[in-house]
């Protein structure tokens, strides 16, 4: 049986529950992301729509599966790096929703004119991620020793992830 195609599209004000909906787990269990694990559904909405965020929403057949957003990673000087977070809906694991946001981002960022991505901050842990960014190309530009506190792992490092768009 083939896995119905993930489309994606910028994200829309009515979209705050489903956005919500991926989140909120995500925050609480405190295991990929250094959000508090407390953080309300108002003051999620507002980091993830910030107006610096070029926020996007991945569906299958019209279901939200994932969001991601894309922004310059440093002001000024840096504004030619960009950065990205990804979040994957529980359950739609494995069904080409973070590759598929990931090529969507790629692209993006290569449209807006960006020389390179870069992941300032992944969990050492979530190796699904790692892997998935390092079969993208992506290398491991540096390595925050015990940087993160994870709720069952206990101190972990932390990588700085970087990738060419040139090439």
């Amino acid at each position: 049986m083939k896995t119905p195609a993930v489309s994606i599209r910028p994200v829309r004000r009515d979209d705050e529950d489903a956005l919500w909906d991926m989140l909120r787990p995500v925050i609480e269990a405190g295991e990929t992301y250094t959000f508090p694990r407390d953080l309300g559904r108002d003051e999620a909405l507002a980091y993830w729509l910030s107006a610096a965020h070029a926020a996007h929403i991945a569906e299958i057949d019209g279901v939200p599966v994932g969001t991601y957003w894309l922004r310059p990673n440093q002001p000024g000087g840096g504004d030619h790096v960009c950065n990205c977070a990804y979040v994957t809906a529980s359950g739609a694991e494995g069904r080409g929703v973070g590759r598929t946001m990931l090529a969507h981002s790629l692209e993006l960022a290569r449209v807006r004119g960006y020389r390179a991505m870069q992941f300032n901050f992944v969990v050492a842990t979530n190796t699904r991620a790692v892997a998935t960014w390092e079969r993208a190309g992506f290398s491991v530009v540096g390595r925050l020793p015990g940087a993160f506190l994870h709720p069952r792992e206990g101190f972990v490092d932390a990588l700085v992830m970087w990738k060419d768009l040139g090439a």
